[in-house]
């Protein structure tokens, strides 16, 4: 310790200007903070006000022409275009799942056996398909939130606001992932009873005969196999068209549902 009574005076001045200078360093700090966050509540507000009585998402973009610093509408808007690029970059990821010949098998009563055999093969492929298209709608899905998590922090946008976006992404995703599941499972199940029909007119090639569109067999059994192969294939299209109307009204609405991240739910 210092013996010279000045030198004491100096450090006691030194230790004070050190406390008053963490005092208004913490209080600086404290009023940046919750300034961040008086700013964020006001663009949360003039985002709200914004988006009143818009029904359709396009509509969002004129909205942040007007706006173009507010944080919110930034994120509503990558949101949208992030998931219509994913939706484009399914469709065509599904269109792969079935080769084009099986659209083209429109008239079987008047294919050959080969063309019959064939189509048998396409069917099994798509199954197969349908069965391991997850993992690649999944990785899109990733990609996706990715690149939402990197826009969303170079916006320097709060944690809690940060949060609240990634947490409607999930969602999302989550609800379009389980309802892709049961669609794909449903498309698996349409191919197989496809299948398990054109099977029956492989095997009774040459015995059937085609009356204005409708099959003729000579026995009572095949009649029965065939009319129970026909139902299941008809039960199998109308749940994949089922499905597929749940699918739109689901991305119709996921589309809409951009106020429910403004307004904090």
């Amino acid at each position: 310790m210092p013996s010279d009574p000045s030198a004491n005076t100096r450090v006691r001045i030194a230790f004070f200007c050190l406390f008053v200078f963490m005092v208004v360093f913490s209080a600086g700090a404290y009023f940046v903070s919750g300034l961040g966050r008086l700013q964020e509540s006001i663009a949360a507000r003039e985002s709200q006000t914004a988006l009143q009585g818009i029904t359709d998402p396009r509509q969002i973009d004129e909205a942040l022409r007007q706006q173009p610093s507010n944080k919110f509408l930034q994120m509503t808007v990558m949101a949208i275009k992030a998931a219509n690029e994913t939706n484009a970059a399914t469709e065509k990821l599904s269109n792969e799942v079935e080769p084009p010949a099986i659209s083209k098998a429109n008239n079987l009563g008047a294919a050959s056996r080969s063309d019959l055999e064939a189509l048998r093969r396409d069917l099994k492929t798509a199954v197969t398909n349908a069965t391991t298209f997850m993992p690649r709608y999944i990785a899109l899905l990733k990609t996706e939130r990715d690149s939402l998590e990197k826009y969303a922090l170079s916006l320097r946008a709060g944690k809690d606001t940060v949060g609240r976006f990634l947490d409607s992404t999930d969602k999302r995703h989550a609800e379009i992932t389980a309802l892709t599941s049961q669609m794909l499972s449903a498309r698996a199940d349409f191919y197989r009873a496809y299948d398990n029909y054109v099977a029956i007119l492989v095997g009774e090639f040459g015995a059937y005969k085609v009356v204005n569109g409708q099959f003729i067999f000579p026995f009572q059994p095949t009649v029965n196999r065939y009319n129970v192969a026909a139902g299941a294939m008809t039960l199998a299209s109308k749940r994949v068209a089922e499905l597929e109307e749940t699918r739109a009204r689901l991305l119709k609405s996921q589309q809409q549902g951009w106020e429910q991240f403004v307004n904090g739910k």
